[in-house]
């Protein structure tokens, strides 16, 4: 049983960047995370040989986040109340942990 603290991971498509998942999972676990909904996969002509999670565009709610891995790209919505600035460290340090 999660923890009221603990966000949700939605998990409704069957393809997602490698190791995007377990990254989420860890974004889950902070506070001010409510709801992360992996979205849109796609190709892109330039490399990212990391993982890489860069917020876009806050969205009702809470932001729009662009994963990319290698020429792989993935938006990623996330729901909270932390600030961009405070979701940006909590990305980092989800990172981090890859």
């Amino acid at each position: 049983m999660a923890n009221p603290a603990s966000g949700r991971l939605v998990l409704n498509h069957s393809t997602h960047l490698p190791k995007l998942i377990q990254v989420l999972e860890r974004l889950t676990k902070l506070d001010g995370i409510q709801t992360i909904t992996p979205g849109v996969i796609g190709r892109v002509k330039g490399h990212a040989p990391r993982m890489q999670l860069r917020i876009s565009v806050p969205i009702r709610g809470g932001f729009k986040v662009i994963a990319r891995q290698g020429k792989t790209v993935q938006e990623v919505f996330i729901l909270t109340t932390l600030s961009q600035d405070k979701l940006e460290d909590a990305i980092a340090i989800a990172l981090k942990h890859q």
